[in-house]
């Protein structure tokens, strides 16, 4: 081991290219801090100290990208953290080791979307980490992301708030998860406020739902006319009615039973069926194969008994925004989207005088701030509601006056 006085002159007369081994200089000046000449072309400053009875070695970086100066800096910073009990080389291999948002991407979407999320969404949830977040923090750490990489990515989608606070909640998701299996002591989204939203308030008016049973009942394909039309008398959502099985209606009592793997809240959810809606079923049921598993088949079911590989092979329709998009056209409904057809349901019936916690069970709601963005349509539940209570007032008013007689209550009034 030597040891010398480390200086700019003595390192600048060191050769790499001459030196016949793998060699270090100690400085005297710091103990624990030396320059490593390793040949043919090498020259890197380590600082060298023992923990727990362990020696370690530590390098801080190449001659020539770092000073002399710098390093000892360095040094003297690492060095006083082993005489508080840290380990910084031990700390920078664990740094090197942790996971990066990639592989957090990775594991979010192998153990928690999807197992647990419905392919739609996590076909969501891709589509954002490849567009938004995967660019920008990809190669990140996830221990080394802070508050203002996700306000930058966030603000970033400020011109589109919905979207914005999508890519917020997923964010918060996946750091939720990371805390969870120790990557992390914190979330960074969770003091990141979400953008104001304005809900999107677009349903059919009466004259509008006239102008598209018109179109509907005009149209050549009554098997799609009848998917929009189930969407409409329901308030159900695309995907539950376009995979809908014959098994979950009870055409006797009137009651369409959702499994919870079909539901996005993942609960059992019991809807009774209108007198319209059951006649619509009933009519599609007389119309349907005995052996048909849904209601719109993607595909026949086809029997033929020498025809093996194509049995059992019947699916559930999987779209209907290509005829729905003719259909909004005919009946000059353009602005409307097939979601827009759940809102008109909960619309008319709230207007209607159904209470919100009504309205919220048939939809499925599981949170009541969920329905109360149709709170403003009871009108006339409200003005029920106030005219008893001024029709209350009248006859109390009127009371008094029969009671005080005419000219006393005259009186009191100047």
């Amino acid at each position: 081991m030597t040891q010398v006085k480390l200086t700019k002159a003595f390192i600048d007369g060191l050769d790499p290219a001459t030196a016949d081994r793998d060699h270090v200089y100690w400085d005297t000046s710091m103990p624990g801090f030396g320059i490593r000449v390793k040949p043919p072309a090498t020259m890197s400053y380590v600082i060298q100290y023992r923990t727990a009875g362990q020696s370690r070695r530590m390098a801080l970086g190449k001659h020539g990208r770092i000073t002399l100066e710098g390093a000892r800096k360095e040094a003297k910073k690492y060095l006083g953290q082993v005489t508080v009990g840290q380990d910084p080389a031990r700390e920078r291999a664990e740094q090197r080791a942790a996971p990066t948002m990639k592989e957090l991407a990775t594991d979010y979407l192998e153990r928690h979307a999807v197992p647990k999320k419905r392919p739609a969404s996590v076909r969501d949830d891709r589509s954002m980490l490849n567009r938004f977040i995967l660019p920008k923090l990809g190669s990140r750490k996830v221990n080394a992301v802070t508050r203002r990489d996700i306000e930058g990515i966030t603000n970033s989608l400020a011109a589109k708030p919905y979207m914005s606070n999508r890519v917020r909640a997923l964010l918060s998701k996946m750091f939720s998860l990371a805390v969870g299996w120790g990557w992390r002591p914190d979330n960074p989204v969770s003091s990141v406020a979400p953008f104001a939203e304005t809900a999107r308030e677009r349903w059919l008016r009466e004259d509008e739902i006239d102008r598209l049973f018109v179109v509907l009942d005009g149209h050549a394909n009554q098997f799609y006319a009848n998917a929009i039309r189930l969407l409409l008398l329901t308030g159900a959502r695309r995907s539950e009615v376009l995979k809908a099985e014959w098994t979950q209606f009870d055409l006797e009592n009137g009651l369409w039973t959702k499994p919870a793997h079909t539901t996005k809240q993942r609960r059992l959810h019991h809807v009774p069926l209108s007198s319209e809606a059951l006649s619509l079923l009933r009519t599609m049921r007389g119309a349907a194969d005995n052996e048909q598993r849904y209601l719109f088949p993607g595909r026949p079911a086809l029997k033929a008994a020498d025809d093996k590989q194509s049995q059992g092979q019947e699916r559930p329709l999987q779209e209907i925004r290509r005829f729905w998009h003719e259909v909004r056209r005919d009946a000059g409904l353009k602005d409307v989207r097939l979601h827009d057809l759940r809102h008109t349901f909960a619309s008319h019936i709230v207007s209607g005088g159904v209470s919100l916690p009504m309205v919220g069970q048939l939809l499925g709601h599981t949170q009541a701030a969920t329905t109360q963005r149709y709170a403003h349509l009871a009108v006339e539940p409200l003005r029920a509601a106030s005219d008893a209570f001024g029709r209350k007032l009248r006859r109390n008013g009127s009371r008094e006056i029969d009671e005080q007689g005419p000219e006393t209550a005259a009186g009191q009034g100047n």
